[in-house]
């Protein structure tokens, strides 16, 4: 993936270095909460399940009053990894604020990246390294250790430029959802469902909507730039595979249980962000009006 033409954007806020305060509360649920916690019950014996659930329940959480944030510097970072993050984020910003207006008839407001290094707050509440990458719609803004990158590397067999890009596209897809309104009406229709079984498919839908619009994003920024390969295709597919809730429970515990996944299957995984790829568009990415996903 070559990434020279790439836009650099100053829209970030890089706490690397700065200490946490470690006030209480939970962080939102990002694309590597599974992983991490999946690879921590396989190596401590613990069901995974258990942890997950429990990481959800605590994602769902969403404290009322912002913590207050560590100073950070604030505009496109120096470092090599700085510059990469804010070239990918630069290209978000730029596809979809012409996709969400060409398509959708929407402004789009642009979410801040803050980068931090072991634990940082957030208006979701305590964020840890651990946590992996997510955004909180409380503040609007994607927060990236980018240490995961390296985890990918180590533990999950995988990595490359495409593959790094591909999790900072489906944590700024979360934030289109907000921009389109769909993770409010979520959150109301979790706190409704009848269990934990059909708020867990709800879940799974918004993240699977989340790795299409990744892959319309993919699709856009190539369009512009001509910078994917084939083979940087198949980096984020492996990602995509390796992170899919059938893998890690089947990894951890021997056998999977489809009514805990809470990101969908490895299959629905790369699915979905070849149909964006693909496709091309913003409604062919609408989860919620296909009966089954």
């Amino acid at each position: 993936m070559r990434i020279d033409d790439l836009r650099t954007s100053d829209n970030i806020e890089d706490r690397r270095g700065s200490g946490p305060s470690f006030p209480g509360g939970g962080g939102g649920m990002g694309l590597g909460t599974l992983v991490v916690l999946g690879l921590l019950g396989w190596a401590l014996g613990i069901d995974p399940r258990i942890l997950i659930g429990g990481a959800e329940m605590v994602s769902q959480m969403r404290p009322q009053q912002q913590q207050s944030q560590p100073a950070g510097r604030t505009g496109a970072p120096t470092d090599d990894i700085g510059q990469f993050v804010a070239k990918i984020l630069g290209e978000t910003e730029d596809v979809w604020s012409k996709v969400l207006k060409q398509e959708m008839g929407r402004d789009y407001v642009r979410p801040k990246l803050v980068l931090f290094s072991g634990a940082t707050n957030s208006a979701c509440g305590f964020a840890q390294s651990a946590m992996g990458p997510f955004y909180c719609p409380n503040d609007q803004r994607v927060y990236l250790d980018t240490s995961f990158f390296r985890d990918m590397q180590r533990k999950l067999g995988g990595g490359g430029d495409f593959a790094y890009a591909y999790v900072i596209a489906h944590e700024v897809g979360h934030h289109v959802e907000n921009v389109l309104g769909v993770l409010p009406r979520v959150q109301q229709a979790q706190r409704r469902a009848s269990s934990q079984a059909e708020a867990n498919a709800l879940s799974v839908r918004v993240e699977l909507m989340a790795d299409c619009l990744a892959g319309v994003w993919a699709k856009a920024m190539n369009e512009r730039h001509h910078n994917i390969t084939e083979q940087d295709v198949k980096q984020a597919l492996n990602t995509a595979a390796a992170i899919g809730d059938d893998r890690l429970q089947k990894e951890a515990q021997g056998y999977a249980v489809p009514d805990s996944f809470t990101h969908g299957s490895s299959e629905q995984r790369m699915r979905w962000f070849m149909t964006g790829m693909k496709g091309g568009s913003v409604r062919g990415c609408n989860t919620f009006n296909q009966q089954r996903i």
